[in-house]
């Protein structure tokens, strides 16, 4: 009997040796079939896939791409002329990696030996994969201050002015300009003698952006300016004091609150609101348009540190759907106390105006069947710390097409 244990238990201890045997050669090879050695890129391809072969031969900024290869995982990072890419290494394979290019690379600023080129930085090494990486056309995203007037100091934002060859404004060429390092703005003075508005326009060598609105334009989509186009019922104060705020246009209003209490909604009381008359927002003949398409405009001043409280737009008193500006507060949650340095332009896009956390679904559930009404302007008190003194000047309040 003992002799028959003895024989079984050997039995059991090879079988379990063979067990483990068979369990490290396994590992052994799923261990090789992992990404061990150095990477490599062998091309890159659009991360969605174009009619035929996806494969390209250059590549631009803010682009989703896929770069295609060996040992691809583990990735730490990967730079596009010397700028970070992002991504998610969690996405990847050994033989593909989807990639986000950088939003802005400063192409002028490139060092020689990092243009054109992918560097892939991994755990398990790096490699540098020569590729052409371009400047792509430029965008137009805003202008500081649409209303600016001749003399005055304006700024396009944007991204891509790089390599800049022509800035017209309103029809009159600037050749006096600077860009921005980082290819995001190019700082002018509006040109003397500028009458009429008109477009703006960018070019550089690997394209022309256009704005689809005009600058310097008191007529188009204006709702309200104090001047010629003067529909303010009630509310704020009109003023045209060039001491208060050097730079305007004819008159403007102010807005003013002060001690006004944390949760305070009251913006009916003294100077906290401005309301027009019935006003055209969108002519009839364009309200099948894409709610998208437009924007409520206008310039805002601000002399005193702004900490709280919420400028908010409705039209005719609803406030079923509402547009919220609380330029002191960061997209993190922060605050940042505002104010500004002369006039700027405020840009809220019709999409903005929301009702329980949606907007309209189309311009006609916003702006009516008419597309008319009263435009409001309120300032109410929604934080938890009381507002001390709030005071702001607003031009030109307009509805135009921005695409």
């Amino acid at each position: 009997m003992k002799k028959l244990l003895n024989r079984a238990n050997s039995h059991l201890l090879l079988v379990l040796i063979a067990i483990i045997f068979f369990i490290q050669q396994g590992c052994k090879k799923e261990t090789s079939s992992s990404s061990s050695g150095s990477p490599e890129i062998t091309g890159i391809r659009n991360y969605v896939a174009s009619p035929g072969d996806s494969l390209i031969t250059r590549v631009g900024t803010g682009k989703w791409i896929v770069i295609t290869g060996k040992n691809l995982r583990g990735a730490l990072q990967i730079y596009f002329n010397g700028v970070k890419g992002s991504f998610n290494d969690s996405w990847f394979s050994d033989t593909s990696a989807i990639v986000l290019m950088p939003a802005v690379i400063a192409f002028p600023t490139v060092e020689p030996s990092q243009l054109n080129t992918i560097r892939y930085v991994t755990t398990h090494g790096e490699t540098t994969f020569s590729f052409p990486i371009v400047a792509p056309a430029p965008t137009i995203t805003g202008i500081s201050n649409e209303s600016a007037n001749p003399g005055d100091s304006v700024r396009i934002n944007g991204l891509n002015f790089f390599f800049i060859k022509r800035v017209n404004y309103a029809g009159q060429d600037v050749t006096a300009f600077t860009g921005s390092n980082d290819g995001t703005s190019i700082s002018l003075v509006v040109p003397a003698g500028l009458t009429n508005g008109g477009i703006v326009t960018v070019v550089t060598k690997a394209g022309e952006a256009k704005t689809f609105y005009n600058v310097h334009d008191y007529a188009t989509g204006m709702l309200n300016n104090y001047d010629d186009v003067n529909t303010l019922a009630w509310g704020s104060d009109v003023s045209n004091s060039a001491v208060n705020y050097p730079g305007h246009t004819g008159n403007y209003g102010v807005m003013k609150a002060s001690k006004v209490p944390a949760g305070n909604g009251s913006w009916w009381e003294g100077g906290r609101s401005m309301n027009t008359n019935s006003v055209q927002w969108v002519p009839t003949a364009n309200l099948s348009d894409s709610l998208s398409h437009y924007a409520l405009k206008f310039e805002i001043a601000v002399n005193k540190p702004w900490v709280n409280g919420t400028l908010q737009v409705v039209k005719d008193f609803a406030f079923n759907y509402a547009a919220v500006y609380r330029p002191w507060k960061n997209v993190n949650g922060s605050s940042t106390p505002f104010k500004t340095n002369g006039w700027q332009t405020v840009a809220i896009p019709l999409s903005n105006f929301l009702n329980n956390g949606l907007p309209a679904s189309n311009l006609t559930a916003l702006v009516g069947a008419q597309g008319n009404g009263a435009i409001n302007f309120t300032f109410i008190n929604d934080g938890t710390t009381m507002v001390e003194n709030f005071e702001a000047a607003v031009d030109n309040i307009r509805v135009v097409r921005i695409k």
